[in-house]
């Protein structure tokens, strides 16, 4: 969000702060204004005093010097009355304008106020300006005033009566008399007025202090709270990330530094972690790339840890042969069922198979794009379409006269893949080309030293015909519908399948120790010499045992399931079969398995010594066995893989 943003944490402290300095400033200046307005009415009320202290002073020295004449008197007219009358006007306009609280400018500039009996004096100007002065005073304050103004009122309706309305003129002695007889009433509450006031503004200039004391306060508090923002947004985090940018500099790839925050540097932060997580995990899987013995782990491990580069929801290596007339999905691998099978083929020529191969790049498949039209014919991307993978990539592995191969990863989301994801690829297209070529080549090594070994052990007892291709193939369909079982579905995989498959040809391979003489001998054999023949599978376990240590010396497991099928295909189900005499469970499944196979393609193959039977009394025997020579569970699912069995029998029997 965006208020979580550093910036603009800091710009709202900064602006606290600028706000707070205005707003003190601001304070401060009215305050001062208000203060010298106090201090312009303090002034007026000490000019009440003067006022007062001048009015009694001029009176008493009337009476002490009061005319006997009329030239005297009249003397006086001009002088004391004169006076009096002066400084009772400025004294009721002073009263009059606090009375109000409010004080004009001509009160403040211009005011003549008597300063003893007999002389005038102009008192000087308290301010230079036209501005009005509002009173702004505290209830005790007003109270006084108002007391002050009432024994005024008081005091010069007295003092208007004293001097009468005589025709020959105001009673000066009488009004002298007056002054002098009250004056301490005035003198006192003018004096009590001018007190009362200068209370209020020490009591102002105390909240002033206050004011200015809690305005450092709050300033302090927004100075401490910048810095610990500073230090838990900014400074912290960046000694982390310096920390952390160390340790990944010298070979931690996989650390995280620890992400407080939500602003631009928690964002850095999580970028960071991201970026090494990214390489961590891109280191990994070529390590655990590298370290797979199998092209089955590989595709599990690319399935695994490729989601944190890009979405993979399907992975897999398609492969063709020299001659390039179709090619196949050798190997896949996903969470989610798809509904391939691994021995499917698909036509070569115009695919996209074959256009990744031609220019040896990496593609992304758009399949809206209508800029890949050759999607439209590829019958293996339109598979994928009808899996629910609407995404994928081409990356090619393999392209020599030999053999090619190009890995396969799909997403079942529309449009996943964008450029960046083909740069990835790109990038680590040799590594990630160069970890399946090693796997591959080892599992084309393997594959073909068990061909040759079937070959070898095939050109023993050249009667035999397609005898290899036929049983193998058909001991692989019964693994497929072994698998549909509740009690196999976790045993058998597809690579068990393909284990069946390629090693069912060596079932026989043991027949390269037994002499020509018994193995090529036309007639029925004697017991000695059955007994010899009956060593095969012991013969034929020992030598791929041999390859199997060979194996192990460098790490990997081959030939397990080839030494089952060697070892017990002659085994039978109730204990009555050979070299071991072994029943029921204790006969290795694969061993079962390729037992149903290799009977029913001997029974539906012509040999020397017979014709081929009919696949139905094939079938019958087959049946009639079950629980005697063979496993039940394995014929049952013979008879469900009977209709692909019959399709591999049509086209490649031996009659």
């Amino acid at each position: 969000m965006w208020y979580n943003s550093i910036k603009v944490q800091i710009l709202v402290v900064l602006m606290m702060q600028i706000l707070v300095l205005l707003g003190i400033v601001i304070t401060s200046l009215y305050l001062i204004k208000l203060r010298q307005h106090d201090y312009l009415i303090l002034n007026l009320t000490g000019q009440l005093r003067v006022i007062t202290q001048s009015l009694v002073t001029q009176s008493r020295h009337y009476v002490d010097a009061a005319p006997r004449d009329y030239a005297t008197y009249n003397r006086d007219l001009n002088l004391y009355n004169r006076d009096l009358q002066q400084e009772v006007a400025s004294f009721n306009k002073i009263v009059q304008a606090l009375k109000q609280r409010t004080i004009e400018a001509d009160l403040l500039s211009n005011r003549i106020l008597t300063a003893g009996i007999g002389s005038g004096k102009r008192i000087p100007a308290l301010t230079g300006s036209d501005e009005v002065i509002y009173c702004t005073w505290d209830g005790p304050s007003r109270h006084q005033m108002d007391v002050t103004a009432a024994v005024w009122e008081k005091f010069h309706a007295g003092l208007v009566a004293a001097l009468g309305h005589d025709r020959e003129g105001p009673r000066l002695e009488a009004a002298a008399e007056y002054v002098l007889l009250n004056e301490q009433a005035l003198t006192l509450s003018t004096a009590e007025l001018a007190a009362m006031f200068r209370n209020m503004m020490e009591m102002k200039l105390h909240h002033i202090t206050q004011l200015n004391q809690a305005a450092i306060g709050i300033l302090i508090l927004i100075g401490i709270t910048i810095v610990l923002i500073l230090y838990r947004q900014v400074f912290r985090p960046i000694d982390l990330a310096v920390s952390g940018f160390r340790k990944v500099a010298h070979g931690e790839l996989d650390h995280q530094i620890p992400v407080y925050t939500d602003n631009e540097i928690g964002v850095m932060t999580q970028t960071f972690n991201h970026l090494t997580h990214r390489i961590a995990t891109l280191f990994r899987l070529t390590d655990r790339i590298n370290q797979a013995d199998t092209l089955d782990q590989t595709l599990r491990f690319v399935y695994e840890d490729f989601p944190v580069f890009m979405p993979v929801s399907w992975v897999g290596v398609i492969r063709t042969s020299h001659n390039h007339q179709d090619y196949r999905l050798d190997r896949f691998y996903s969470e989610d069922e798809c509904g391939f099978s691994d021995r499917e083929r698909f036509p070569y020529p115009a695919s996209l198979f074959e256009d990744v191969i031609a220019h040896g790049k990496p593609r992304l498949i758009g399949l809206e794009n209508e800029a890949e039209p050759v999607c439209k014919e590829d019958v293996f991307v339109q598979r994928l379409v009808e899996a629910g993978l609407h995404s994928m990539f081409y990356l090619p592995l393999l392209a020599n006269p030999l053999e090619t191969a190009v890995l396969v990863i799909a997403s079942n989301k529309r449009h996943a893949y964008q450029a960046d994801h083909l740069e990835f690829l790109t990038n680590i297209a040799s590594q990630v080309g160069h970890s399946f070529e090693k796997t591959i080549g080892i599992e084309t090594l393997v594959i073909s030293t068990v061909k040759g070994l079937a070959k070898l052990a095939e050109s023993r007892d050249p009667e035999t015909g397609d005898h290899l291709f036929r049983m193998s193939h058909y001991a692989a369909l019964i693994a497929e519908h072994l698998a549909q079982t509740d009690k196999y579905r976790e045993l058998i995989t597809p690579a068990y399948v393909r284990d069946v498959l390629q090693f069912a040809p060596m079932h026989d391979i043991g027949k390269v120790g037994i002499s020509d003489s018994i193995l090529l001998k036309p007639g029925k054999l004697d017991s000695g010499e059955m007994q010899i023949m009956r060593q095969h599978p012991i013969i034929g376990a020992d030598v791929l045992r041999r390859c199997e240590t060979q194996m192990n010396a460098v790490g990997r497991s081959v030939f397990q399931v080839g030494i089952a099928i060697a070892a017990g295909h002659h085994e039978k189900f109730d204990g009555s079969g050979y070299p071991n005499q072994l029943s029921g469970e204790a006969i290795p499944l694969p061993a079962r398995i390729v037992a149903v196979a290799d009977v029913f393609d001997a029974l539906t193959s012509k040999r020397p010594y017979k014709e081929a039977w009919p696949v139905d009394k094939a079938r019958d025997v087959i049946r009639s066995e079950a629980g005697k020579h063979f496993d039940p569970e394995v014929v049952a699912a013979f008879e469900r893989a009977l209709p692909g069995v019959l399709e591999i029998y049509e086209v490649h029997k031996h009659v």
